[in-house]
């Protein structure tokens, strides 16, 4: 690992300078082309000839592709400013993200074998969590170890989801799948607790969020045994602790929150984002007994949830690493509009006066947009250098 003082003069494409560049570049990509090629799938009622994997490849490749992408960016950015310590930058990173685009485009080839493209695609994210191991272990930083073996139960979820499909086990593949879901609300719940009130006072001037030590200090165990219960059959269980996580990641947003905010859009979002996250906890029990369809819990996870918090993130991020002031324009506050709306309809199918199908396509034209809009203001921002001409 090269240390940060040591001065590197960044050239004028400087996609591999640092982690969240390649990856937020392709999340985005990936977005507006998977949701894009999803909804053609679904209209015409036919799934793709994708690895066998039928209807799940839209879940697997919004959680292990897009989902994925976002998180290692961000988790070999952030260790860099926690550590001290320089990540993964140039040909490594390179190769690293190499990839991950490669596990994406193996399986539309009939003639890749089966066991050639889960080794692929599973590989990435091991490398991710030894490329982040590295620098915190060197630095000493040791509370952040923590992600390795998030990373790692990743690992697991992803294995699980392929064991499937290469015909090896049985009913894995829907576990791997709701695992790999869960444990990035897990993520979402450890890092926004950092960054969300953190980002709230520096944008918001004059706020201060308030955090609750019981709640801090169980918050992210309780989320954990959530995540394990979600794999037995313990039905009661995992409604209880849903249900619980709901209101204390409410008590814990309530804490953050601010009217000043809404003055800022590069913290609203976080916030209405956050807000998602704990519809989903909340109407999760719903559909365990039954009382409420488990796409609309799992959706107002993912798409609220995960969709708006990586959007706004991302958009924060890709400014202060870039030297850029943090103020969202016409063109951002646009995009977390329409994706906020997205959201709501996908989780209203059932009750939209439209049909079925034409909210699912409203919806996910809405998030097209908004993805399509963040890459128009921040390609060129991911690839040309800092503009104070520091390296990363």
């Amino acid at each position: 690992m090269i240390q940060l003082q040591e001065r590197r003069e960044p050239s004028s494409f400087s996609l591999f300078n640092l982690g969240f560049r390649p990856f937020f570049l392709a999340g985005a990509l990936s977005a507006v082309i998977l949701i894009t090629l999803w909804l053609v799938i679904y209209s015409r009622g036919y799934q793709p000839n994708y690895y066998g994997l039928g209807i799940h490849w839209h879940a697997h490749e919004m959680l292990f592709g897009f989902s994925i992408a976002i998180i290692a960016g961000f988790l070999l950015t952030a260790v860099r400013t926690w550590t001290n310590v320089q990540t993964l930058y140039g040909w490594p990173l390179a190769a690293l993200f190499a990839l991950w685009l490669l596990a994406r485009l193996l399986p539309a080839f009939e003639s890749v074998p089966h066991m050639l493209i889960a080794l692929t695609d599973l590989a990435f994210i091991p490398l991710v969590a030894v490329s982040i191991a590295w620098p915190i272990i060197k630095s000493q930083n040791y509370k952040n170890l923590l992600f390795v073996p998030i990373l790692l139960s990743f690992f697991i979820a992803n294995l699980l989801v392929h064991l499937e499909l290469m015909g090896l086990t049985e009913g894995t593949l829907a576990k791997g799948i709701h695992l790999g879901l869960f444990l990035i609300i897990m993520v979402i719940s450890i890092i926004g607790g950092r960054v969300i009130p953190f980002f709230t006072e520096k944008g918001a001037a004059g706020t201060q969020s308030t955090k609750y030590a019981f709640i801090e200090r169980t918050i992210i165990p309780l989320t954990a045994l959530w995540v394990i219960s979600t794999l037995t059959h313990y039905t009661i269980v995992i409604a209880v602790l849903s249900t619980a996580l709901g209101m204390m990641n409410l008590i814990r947003l309530w804490g953050w929150f601010s009217r000043k905010i809404f003055a800022v859009p590069l913290v609203w979002i976080l916030q209405l984002s956050y807000l998602f996250v704990i519809i989903g906890y909340l109407f999760y029990p719903l559909s365990l007994l039954d009382l409420l369809n488990p796409s609309i819990a799992y959706h107002a996870f993912a798409v609220g949830g995960i969709g708006g918090l990586t959007l706004g993130m991302m958009s924060r991020v890709s400014l202060g690493h870039t030297g850029r002031p943090l103020a969202a324009g016409p063109m951002m506050i646009t995009a977390f509009v329409l994706l906020m709306l997205s959201a709501l309809l996908r989780i209203s199918i059932d009750i939209m006066p439209l049909s079925y199908t034409g909210t699912l396509h409203l919806s996910g034209s809405l998030w097209i947009i908004a993805w399509l809009l963040f890459l128009i203001k921040y390609t060129s921002i991911l690839i040309k250098p800092r503009v104070d001409g520091l390296y990363g």
